[in-house]
């Protein structure tokens, strides 16, 4: 069962809906009957992704709009909130899900630091902010969805800027989930997306065909309105080489980290390989 805001004739918008997970809940969403606003960077992708999911409107092109927006802009997600309500009248469902990743080292330029913040978090930030107080004053049930990582929760190491951003939005969106809950009246809730290996062109990495382990983004989306209809606010996916059981096993090593006094990131601490091993059943 769906959750109550992903009926026929509410409103989306989803950012960093031109490719991947975004295009696969555009698309879905639009199947399902909801009036679709994508947001993406101005170019041919995004025109070509709006025509896409206009094909699995009920009603075509008068059900979807594409607003080019860079997501680190908050005036730029201002002008589109208003486009938005001036073309649907209201939003009911909020899918901050815009993201990049183009590598990073602890030592790295700050530039690039400073762009992975201002697209990863501040986006979900403004776009939660900006959004919000709108969807809650419409007295409507309604979801903000921010697109988050295992990155952001185990911290692997290799691109410390993407995983300091994605431990901002699950924060972030904690702290808007419990905000939400303590405002009278308001029937808006915020939800974690959490995916596992996914295959889109922020991972594929130069690879054509989906490795065997990945899952497709429409099985991520699938999954998601699944969770959702169960009220999940941690939406934790799996994927074909990750299953849940191990999720929480290396969730709660990392966080033992803390409790155990261990060194960070023992997990990949040579001292620590064969206790992680152990306590995680081989994987």
């Amino acid at each position: 069962m769906n959750h109550e805001s992903l009926a026929a004739g509410n409103v989306a918008v989803i950012t960093g809906a031109a490719s991947g997970i975004g295009l696969a809940a555009a698309e879905r969403f639009a199947g399902l009957g909801l009036r679709v606003c994508l947001a993406d960077l101005a170019g041919e992708r995004l025109e070509q992704a709006a025509s896409r999911v206009a094909r699995m409107a009920p009603d075509g092109v008068d059900a979807v709009m594409a607003v080019p927006t860079d997501m680190g802009d908050a005036d730029a997600i201002r002008v589109l909130e208003s486009a938005v309500r001036d073309q649907f009248g209201r939003v009911d469902v909020l899918m901050n899900n815009a993201g990049i990743q183009p590598g990073s080292d602890i030592f790295g330029p700050a530039d690039a630091w400073q762009e992975i913040l201002r697209v990863n978090l501040w986006g979900v930030i403004n776009g939660s902010q900006i959004f919000a107080p709108n969807m809650i004053a419409q007295s409507r049930p309604g979801l903000i969805i921010n697109t988050g990582s295992k990155q952001g929760i185990t911290c692997p190491p290799g691109d410390p800027a993407y995983n300091v951003s994605k431990s901002g939005v699950k924060t972030f969106t904690e702290a808007l989930q419990h905000s939400l809950r303590e405002t009278p009246g308001c029937r808006i809730s915020a939800h974690l997306l959490i995916p596992g290996f996914v295959f889109t062109p922020l991972t594929a990495k130069g690879r054509t065909e989906k490795p065997d382990g990945a899952w497709t983004p429409e099985q991520t989306i699938e999954f998601m309105l699944e969770r959702l209809g169960e009220g999940d606010f941690y939406i934790l996916c799996p994927d074909n080489e990750v299953d849940r059981a191990t999720d929480e096993k290396r969730i709660a090593w990392a966080a033992g980290d803390i409790t155990e006094n261990r060194p960070p990131l023992s997990r990949w601490h040579p001292g620590y390989a064969a206790a992680f091993k152990d306590f995680a059943g081989g994987k």
